[in-house]
């Protein structure tokens, strides 16, 4: 099983992809290709996405039973002792704090930082 996500690509990509894989929702195109042709059609998707954004998931024979591939993605696959995870940018970080702000009630405090 093969599944591809484009995001922001030329009508002629999504037309091309619809050749091969069927269009279930607007860009995101699903089928069951060989892999020669499912690395041919992700060379294509490659070349031709211009400013979009294009993602490929496929069956495989590993512990999760599939693999993904991105391009032009702010979010990336990452391996992770064995397994594949998507690391997603930190836009913002959460700032640090070592106490309870002010204005909170002793309840408040106690609840949340565990002190009696």
């Amino acid at each position: 099983m093969t599944v591809i996500v484009l995001t922001n690509c030329p009508a002629g990509l999504r037309g091309f992809l619809t050749r091969w894989l069927m269009e279930i929702s607007a860009g995101v195109f699903i089928g069951n290709p060989s892999a020669r042709i499912r690395d041919a059609l992700w060379h294509e998707v490659q070349q031709y996405a211009g400013q979009g954004r294009a993602l490929l998931a496929h069956t495989t024979d590993n512990e999760q039973g599939f693999t993904f591939r991105t391009h032009d993605h702010a979010w990336h696959p990452v391996d992770h002792e064995g397994l594949t995870l998507i690391r997603r940018p930190n836009s913002e970080a959460p700032p640090m704090t070592s106490g309870p702000k002010p204005g909170w009630s002793k309840v408040s405090k106690r609840r949340r930082f565990g002190s009696r």
